[in-house]
């Protein structure tokens, strides 16, 4: 069975939110050196969803867009 990824279930807000928090803990020093790495990685996921979940969403609205330019031109 193919390994499921730790952002499947997540939506832009709670993955935006995630970001922050991470952010958070590395302006106040809370992340230790033996966490930063895992920290790092885990903020790399969430910022590569979000940025996917941003793509989908411009696509969408664009050929949204376009299908409404066509038919007004017919």
């Amino acid at each position: 069975m193919a390994k499921k990824s730790a952002t499947e279930k997540l939506t832009y807000a709670e993955a935006a939110a995630g970001i922050e928090e991470i952010l958070s803990r590395l302006r106040s020093e809370e992340i230790g050196v033996d966490e930063l790495a895992r920290e790092v990685t885990r903020a790399t996921e969430l910022i590569a969803f979000c940025k996917g979940r941003l793509y989908d969403a411009e696509t969408a609205v664009s050929g949204l867009l376009a299908k409404d330019d066509a038919a007004e031109v017919k």
